[in-house]
């Protein structure tokens, strides 16, 4: 393999590296040679390497079958044509799948559940392009060929089918931007704040909700009603709690609802 550099790096040097790129990104790994034996992940980078080879060298047979093996092994599904770079982690692993004409630069990290898919039956480009410092969330879907730009974040379970500019954050189906690079909190080149992640359609109910009663006051207003008198009354006909209150279905965005 080759280097931004250009180049050329070793095998063990490579091997090295796909070692500590997953200590420094997983706090519960402890030693090399706990991450050389028991990490799935690293193991299914591994076989890759040695399948793509093959399939570089026209010996599409054995690639397959070393993909196979690999995929047997690890639960880890990796097309021996997919180009992958360098200190590239797969966390936990289960049920990942990266088609064959998948690009992933250096830097790169995806959890388990995660899929670089094809949309297309046609030969040619048809699975995405993951740029370097990429970081995939949890059962995301990553579909056709798109491109997500350098330090892109993609959050868990969302559904990306069009181009991420570097730098930004999706969530959702289909996947939104959602947070600009310098509004993340980035720890060790990783952004692990999911549980900061915005929540677009709370946002876009608590926005309806602020609205509806703008609008129930300006309507009071006209009719020369207290504005008290255009609340849904004492107790909310869906949940018998008064509107407002901490047991209520509509409460401000952000805090906790207790049903």
């Amino acid at each position: 393999m080759t280097g931004q550099d250009g180049r050329r790096i070793g095998r063990w040097a490579l091997l090295l590296e796909d070692i500590d790129c997953v200590l420094a990104r997983d706090p519960a790994a402890r030693t090399r040679i706990e991450v050389f034996c028991t990490y799935p992940g690293l193991h299914a980078v591994l076989i890759h390497r040695f399948s793509h080879a093959l399939w570089l060298r026209n010996a599409k047979f054995w690639a397959r079958f070393v993909s196979f093996i690999g995929r047997m092994m690890t639960n880890i599904d990796i097309h021996p044509g997919a180009v992958i770079g360098r200190r590239f982690f797969i966390d936990h692993g289960a049920g990942v799948v990266i088609g064959e004409t998948a690009e992933i630069g250096d830097d790169v990290t995806l959890y388990h559940g995660v899929t670089l898919g094809g949309t297309s039956l046609s030969k040619g480009k048809r699975h995405p392009t993951l740029e370097s410092g990429t970081l995939v969330g949890a059962g995301a879907k990553i579909l056709g060929p798109v491109r997500i730009g350098e330090e892109a974040n993609v959050g868990a379970n969302s559904v990306v089918i069009s181009d991420v500019p570097a730098g930004m954050t999706v969530v959702g189906i289909p996947g939104r931007i959602v947070l600009p690079l310098e509004a993340r909190r980035i720890r060790h080149g990783i952004d692990l704040d999911h549980h900061l992640m915005p929540d677009p359609v709370g946002k876009a109910l608590h926005c309806m909700s602020e609205r509806i009663a703008h609008l129930e006051a300006r309507l009071a207003e006209l009719e020369h009603r207290p504005v008290s008198e255009t609340s849904c009354g004492p107790e909310c006909s869906h949940c018998n709690d008064p509107c407002g209150s901490e047991t209520a279905c509509l409460v401000p965005f952000g805090e906790p609802r207790h049903m």
